[in-house]
């Protein structure tokens, strides 16, 4: 089965085709690192991992490289760092810090590379040069910004059109701009901020020019695939086709810049959008210390990715219910050994655009099977003992392969239920169960009754099940 993905540009779905399948190159807009990030942040993190996990298991670990850069060059970055007073880099190396760590405890991998607008400021001024040379961008008073009307495909990825962009502009914002549309490229900085030499004069880039760049210089033209929230469709994505193609000799056509454009849809707070006027953003850093990363992620995923995700507490509570569930199923059957099938391809249902709520119920349905064909009830005949094993090893596997994809229960199915548990409190834990057990063989309901009592008293739950008994954090 081919994998297939939502083109953004093209308004279809379409079988991927990668130019070189023994380098297939991904680009993510990552984040300016001058706070914490909020939840709406984290959802193209985990969407656009569980798809550079399922280019490395199509075409190899080696043969994909994936890019989330960071902007480490901003007016709130400069504002932070003035109130400070201290340098940029401080700022931006703290909160990247923060950002990696926070993104890993939800089970993220980090990407091939990680580029930065202040190590690619070579690239950038030489990316400008071009546009201007190819006479698509224009210097004016200390700026340079890109000429919208020198490229006719200009609002193709938005399904705009630049004529009526350009009509509809009600002032021009500056003077010296041709059109009210015209972008800014590189532009003067002020008094106290970072600076770079150019040939136009001492400054710094434009947000958009930064993206192009680094995709140009870190990963080569044209990329794959280019990912992130569908709030950058417009304008800063626009406007990268535009530089990106603009600034090639030769090269006219939006796929001479990025194959296959894929975005993730808005993440809403109890169907609210987020913004501090409604006090409503949720920071990552926070919400990772009141539940487990697996289970934030789990919720992330548990929309289509192109889909409105409406981020509440029922949807966390729901989420750990599930992945307990499946854990239960892991901690029960922790000795099935795990075995392929040829004929079973526990990844096609991520290959129709990343259907994630379907690979959710594949991992429910996988988990049952393997509890079903465990359970002694099916093993009436002597054929039936000899399969059930076989087929639950096989519905293993192929759990534990599709999991790995999402990104999901990768931990220990017993230090999962412990929940952090420190080595004091579980011993103690540990031999109040083996006290209980004394008690419930010996019939002493009473002396079994106190101990669960205090195991309550502890916030623990006891499991009994078929192989004794287990427990979790409650």
């Amino acid at each position: 089965m081919k994998l297939k993905l939502q083109d953004t540009l093209k308004r279809e779905k379409r079988d991927f085709v990668p130019r070189d399948p023994k380098r297939v190159t991904l680009y993510v807009c990552g984040p300016t690192v001058y706070n914490h990030a909020h939840i709406g942040n984290a959802r193209p993190v985990v969407v656009f991992d569980v798809l550079f996990r399922l280019l490395r298991e199509i075409y190899g670990v080696d043969h994909v490289v994936y890019a989330r850069n960071i902007t480490d060059v901003d007016d709130k970055i400069n504002q932070k760092a003035m109130d400070e007073g201290v340098d940029i880099s401080v700022i931006t190396n703290r909160y990247a810090d923060i950002y990696n760590a926070d993104m890993a405890a939800l089970g993220a991998l980090r990407p091939t590379l990680e580029p930065r607008v202040t190590a690619n400021m070579d690239a950038i001024v030489s990316q400008i040069g071009a546009l201007i040379n190819n006479g698509h961008a224009y210097a004016a008073e200390g700026h340079v910004l890109f000429d919208v009307a020198s490229y006719k495909s200009y609002g193709s990825l938005s399904n705009r059109s630049l004529d009526d962009m350009i009509a509809g502009a009600r002032v021009e914002v500056a003077p010296y701009k041709k059109n009210a549309q015209d972008f800014v490229l590189w532009k003067p900085s002020k008094e106290g901020e970072p600076r770079w030499d150019s040939p136009w004069g001492e400054g710094r880039p434009g947000w958009h020019i930064e993206c192009s760049a680094m995709i140009e210089a870190n990963l080569g033209l044209p990329i794959d695939i280019h990912g992130g929230g569908h709030d950058l469709i417009f304008p800063h994505h626009e406007n990268e086709i535009a530089q990106g193609v603009c600034a090639q000799h030769g090269h006219k056509h939006e796929e001479d810049y990025a194959r296959y454009w894929m975005h993730n849809g808005f993440l809403t707070m109890d169907a609210e959008k987020m913004s501090k006027s409604l006090g409503n953003v949720l920071l990552v850093h926070d919400l990772i210390q009141q539940y487990p990363g697996e289970v934030v992620r789990w919720a992330l995923l548990s929309a289509h990715y192109r889909s409105p995700l409406n981020w509440t507490k029922d949807l966390l509570d729901q989420s750990r219910k599930e992945l307990d569930y499946i854990y239960g199923v892991l901690l029960r059957n922790k000795n099935v050994p795990l075995k392929a099938h040829q004929m079973e391809n526990p990844l096609e249902v991520l290959m129709d655009d990343l259907n994630t709520p379907l690979a959710k119920s594949k991992l429910f349905e996988l988990a049952k099977n393997v509890e079903h064909f465990v359970n002694s009830e099916v093993k009436r005949t002597e054929l039936a003992q000899e399969v059930a094993p076989v087929a639950a090893s096989i519905c293993m596997y192929s759990l534990r392969s599709l999991a790995n994809v999402l990104g999901v229960l990768q931990q220990d199915p017993e230090d999962w239920f412990k929940g952090g548990a420190d080595d004091d409190l579980s011993a103690k834990v540990e031999a109040l169960l083996e006290a209980r057990k004394t008690a419930r063989a010996e019939k002493n309901w009473g002396e079994a009754d106190r101990i669960r009592d205090e195991l309550n008293a502890l916030n623990v739950e006891v499991m009994d099940g078929p192989q004794g008994a287990t427990w979790k954090i409650k």
